[in-house]
């Protein structure tokens, strides 16, 4: 079983992901809020590239069934009805409801990875769960960092050594590469406190400088959940809820 880390979705182009098994991580914050919703009843989420697209989408859509959702440089985006703020999408406002997304980073990751056979999201929220079931399936895996605007995030790098040190105590034959002892090391290094990487990491700075200190509580939190996002059809829902 081999495994690769991509420090930016801008590392490679769409096509270089078909038939492939891929994991997006973004853990400051769409990740950790796709996650949430479906976990706490979400329909489905539909991850968009563009906020143009996304209010093209959700007009197509069954209005009272259906939410706009997602952030621009950490606010919410005039008009939409939710941030990127895990903490808004709590089951009374999500439960039964498809929520069409942007962020600046994770949806855009998401995208870019839409032709793999198998594409999952994951965050400190449900590694655990998402390590077993790669290791399950038993096939190549990418890992993709979502970053920030395109460059480097320690946040979702650790995420990712986090998330192979995992893999590795389940499964001892796993092919190591530079990627992945990189996002091992910096594991080691700032993976025994994640909640103060990630207040000291320069995303979470940035969330602190825009009041969001409680997201970041919140998305270093580890395994708190089971559930694990699957893209099928141009939509996340949870493996659970696929038939």
């Amino acid at each position: 079983m081999k495994v690769n880390v991509l420090f930016s979705p801008i590392i490679a182009d769409e096509l270089y992901f078909t038939g492939k098994t891929t994991v997006v991580i973004d853990v400051l914050r769409a990740s950790s809020t796709i996650i949430t919703a479906l976990v706490n009843g979400a329909k489905e989420i539909v991850p968009v590239g563009t906020i143009e697209f996304a209010v093209k989408v959700s007009g197509g859509m069954f209005g009272g069934q259906t939410l706009l959702g997602g952030e621009r440089n950490t606010k919410k985006i005039e008009g939409f009805a939710l941030g990127n703020s895990p903490l808004e999408y709590e089951k009374r406002v999500v439960n039964g409801k498809s929520i069409v997304f942007y962020t600046t980073n994770g949806t855009k990751a998401i995208s870019k990875a839409k032709f793999s056979e198998n594409l999952f999201v994951c965050s400190f929220l449900n590694l655990r769960s998402v390590a077993k079931h790669l290791v399950s399936l038993n096939k190549n895996v990418e890992i993709i960092c979502a970053g920030r605007n395109n460059f480097f995030s320690l946040e979702d790098t650790v995420c990712a050594g986090k998330l192979i040190s995992e893999i590795i105590s389940l499964k001892d034959d796993i092919e190591l590469n530079d990627s992945v002892s990189a996002s091992l090391a910096l594991n080691d290094k700032y993976g025994t406190n994640i909640l103060k990487m990630l207040k000291e990491c320069d995303h979470g700075k940035l969330l602190s400088e825009n009041g969001f200190e409680d997201d970041i509580e919140f998305c270093a939190q580890i395994n708190i959940y089971d559930g694990i996002p699957f893209y099928t059809n141009g939509v996340l829902k949870l493996i659970s809820d696929i038939s």
